[in-house]
């Protein structure tokens, strides 16, 4: 089964043969892209389209690559032991399988998303090496084999955060979403509500796409900011001629907390504004 896009995500065409070859090679599709252009909404949707129960594996900077495939609690089979609990001569109880052994073991085939790999340990990505490529493990305290069937499809986010190693990037099919274009943009902004008036869109993305381009700016909206943008600007009832109309001594834009996120872009669109208040000599 090919990946086309779903009526929920719009797929540009090379994301699209990016996914479908990543597939059929069983690769780990790596999609890496500025936080908020839809990595981990990719995946959930290619599961969705693939008919695929979805695994997911959210990393922290405290996540080790182990715990993706199983932990022993051997704190808790030493407190059964001392209150007599049947259970403890059988290790298997205290093994907690991980992301990695439920895709492994999936009775029908699955989709492990595995979410901001960059934000882990430099070292995990190479600690996941042998188990990515062979799609196998050992438990050594049971002295069982894990290991899949069938490869599962294995989507890997990051966010640019660190770079991986070229070992690991050697395995995994690669793919950077840019950020929409305007044609794109509008596409995308159409799915989620179909219902708005262009004029508005029109409106709102020229003065979107302005913020973005401000030199200085510490974080730049992402698509899922300019969607929440929208939502308020439909859900304030806010008259169309406050944007079309915009003073541009006012260089911020209204409700500007859902596209700047932090207090030094506020600032920098402040001094903007000061500036432009300034009469020209």
């Amino acid at each position: 089964m090919r990946f086309e896009g779903t009526d929920n995500y719009v797929a540009t065409d090379d994301l699209k043969v990016a996914v479908n070859a990543a597939v059929l090679l069983r690769r780990p599709l790596l999609v890496k892209g500025e936080p908020g252009t839809g990595k981990t909404v990719l995946a959930h949707e290619i599961a969705k389209a693939m008919n695929a129960p979805l695994i997911e594996w959210n990393i922290k900077s405290t996540t080790k690559a182990q715990q993706g495939l199983y932990e022993y609690d051997a704190v808790a089979r030493l407190r059964d032991g001392q209150l007599g609990d049947e259970r403890v001569h059988d290790i298997s109880n205290y093994i907690r399988k991980g992301k990695l052994w439920e895709a492994f073991t999936s009775p029908q085939l699955p989709l492990l998303l595995i979410d901001e790999i960059d934000k882990a340990d430099i070292e995990f990505p190479n600690d996941l090496l042998q188990e990515l490529d062979r799609m196998s493990f050992d438990v050594y305290e049971t002295q069982q084999r894990i290991a899949a069937a069938e490869r599962p499809i294995v989507v890997i986010t990051s966010n640019n955060e660190k770079e991986l190693p070229d070992a690991f990037l050697r395995r995994c099919f690669f793919h950077y979403i840019k950020f929409p274009d305007r044609d794109t943009m509008r596409a995308i902004i159409e799915v989620h509500f179909p219902n708005i008036q262009k004029i508005l869109v029109t409106k709102a993305m020229e003065i979107f796409y302005e913020v973005r381009e401000v030199p200085g700016l510490k974080k730049k909206p992402s698509t899922s900011e300019l969607l929440d943008w929208l939502k308020l600007l439909m859900n304030e009832d806010m008259p169309l001629d406050v944007l079309q109309n915009r003073d541009p001594s006012k260089a911020i834009p209204p409700l500007h907390g859902a596209l700047l996120k932090n207090e030094q872009d506020v600032m920098l669109f402040e001094k903007l504004a000061f500036m432009a208040r300034r009469p020209s000599n």
